[in-house]
């Protein structure tokens, strides 16, 4: 284990930092005591070479040397000569040199100075020997502890709970559940068993937030599931909205389109009956007659792609053609209103393509241009008019065609103007409406992508609505030509 290593490194480093201080420190003593026997026989020495004493001379395991006169004081200091000079015949002692410590002693009546120097092997010899067996204590103190280490208290106390760690942690990396939990009787009661309680509690509290989470999962997905549903009958519901809606304004078309049939209609019965009865018509009859069926296809074509419920199509399309076709379509069923109706459609260029579903922005229009024609024949509005603007936007970079559709009638009631596009929302609850005409305008307008907003026209000399149809121009062309 990498713990052993390092813990083995670390006992063995403090052991020798320890036997360096304890030499450090001894290193002193022990030199003193060096010392204090050398300058001890020396003294001896001293007192045989001036005849004060008939001590025998150190034995065979010590080394002497005398100095007399200018050799005694080489080397010593000024300060111990002095010193000797100022008590003669009294041994001062001298720091030891390469060879030993040692006195010096001045005698007045020679006027000269004797240093003796003894070197002690002996004492050598037994500090040599302390330091050997203060070295081998602390090997042995080394051993004993590393041995008491490594067999008694890190193998119970370090290795054992690291290795239950470890292989928990690993039971949780194979997702073995059942392992993964240190058990209560590996842990030790220290602080390596604090951190291998707190391990569990969060592997614990893990598992729960992950059963927690499971659970919300489940929800979501039930949720889910119940929204898919929501909005797969919100969409049906839409599109029966839609069919709802264009149903009722085929019906409302319906009196307008037959009164328009009745001309073209009795004009081709006269030719039809005199080609019955002479076989022939004239240059001008056929071309009258030409001209009429060509009118009478026009109007069902028109009819049929109003009603005709198909799924969404996307092709390029002329917008101002496709606003143009819807006011054809709302001055047929709103005749008689809109006779005195001016209904002006300002666009310069004259051809907008965009991709689009055709039938689809026709169907948008009708619903706008007539809410208008209605709002200015209710309200008996002087002057009625309806202005389509054709205008380009560039929004965060995007460009825009923007088709506002603008009346001088009273406007939108403030009560209705947020939630106008709502179903069932309308202001005409009668013959004329159903409340599902914006409802559904806006769905097909947010089908292409788009938006459709309502508001009233600003300042005090203006009165009406403004309805605006913002379609993104991924592929437009313009064209001046008429």
């Amino acid at each position: 284990m990498k713990i052993r290593k390092k813990l083995i490194v670390l006992h063995t480093a403090f052991s020798l930092g320890l036997g360096t201080i304890l030499m450090i420190a001894i290193y002193p003593a022990m030199s003193k005591i060096i010392r204090g026997a050398e300058i001890d026989q020396s003294m001896r020495i001293l007192e045989i070479v001036l005849g004060s004493t008939e001590t025998p001379l150190p034995d065979q395991g010590s080394s002497w040397l005398v100095l007399r006169s200018g050799d005694a004081v080489m080397g010593v200091p000024d300060e111990i000569v002095l010193d000797a000079r100022n008590s003669p015949g009294v041994g001062v002692h001298i720091p030891p040199n390469d060879f030993a410590s040692g006195v010096l002693c001045y005698l007045p009546g020679q006027d000269e100075f004797i240093a003796v120097r003894s070197r002690s092997e002996l004492a050598r010899e037994a500090i040599q020997l302390v330091y050997v067996l203060v070295f081998v204590t602390l090997l042995v103190g080394y051993g004993l502890v590393a041995a008491a280490l490594e067999l008694f208290v890190l193998p119970q106390h370090v290795y054992r709970p690291i290795s239950s760690m470890l292989q928990a942690d690993q039971a949780v990396t194979q997702g073995e559940r059942e392992y993964e939990l240190i058990p209560d009787t590996e842990i030790p009661a220290d602080e390596l068993g604090e951190i291998m309680c707190s391990r569990n509690e969060t592997i614990r509290s893990l598992r729960t937030h992950e059963r927690e989470l499971a659970k919300a999962l489940d929800r979501l997905e039930n949720t889910a599931a119940d929204l898919h549903k929501k909005n797969h009958l919100l969409e049906t519901a839409r599109k029966n909205l839609e069919g709802a809606d264009r149903l009722a304004s085929l019906g409302m078309m319906s009196a307008g389109i037959a009164h328009e049939l009745n001309t073209p209609l009795a004009v081709v019965k006269g030719l039809v009956e005199k080609l019955n009865r002479q076989s022939e018509l004239t240059a001008q009859e056929i071309a009258l007659l030409v001209r009429v069926v060509r009118r009478l296809e026009t109007l069902s074509e028109g009819l049929l792609d109003f009603a005709r419920v198909r799924p969404p199509m996307n092709e390029c399309a002329n917008l101002v053609e496709l606003v143009s076709e819807a006011q054809m379509l709302v001055l047929i069923d709103r005749k008689d209103a809109a006779r005195d109706l001016s209904i002006e459609i300002m666009s310069e260029p004259k051809t907008i393509e965009i991709n689009c579903d055709p039938d689809r922005l026709v169907q948008v229009f009708v619903n706008l241009i007539r809410n208008a024609i209605d709002a200015l024949n209710e309200s008996q509005t002087i002057d009625p008019r309806v202005e389509i603007h054709f205008e380009r936007e560039n929004r965060d970079g995007t460009e825009w065609i923007a088709v506002r559709i603008i009346d001088n009638g009273p406007g939108i009631d403030a009560e209705l103007i947020d939630r106008l596009f709502e179903p069932f929302v309308s202001t005409r609850l009668d013959a004329h409406g159903t409340g599902l005409g914006l409802a559904v305008a806006n769905g097909i307008v947010r089908e292409h992508s788009g938006i459709l907003t309502a508001t009233n026209r600003s300042g005090d000399a203006q009165r009406g609505a403004v309805f605006e149809v913002l379609l993104p121009c991924n592929r437009t062309q313009d064209s001046d030509s008429e």
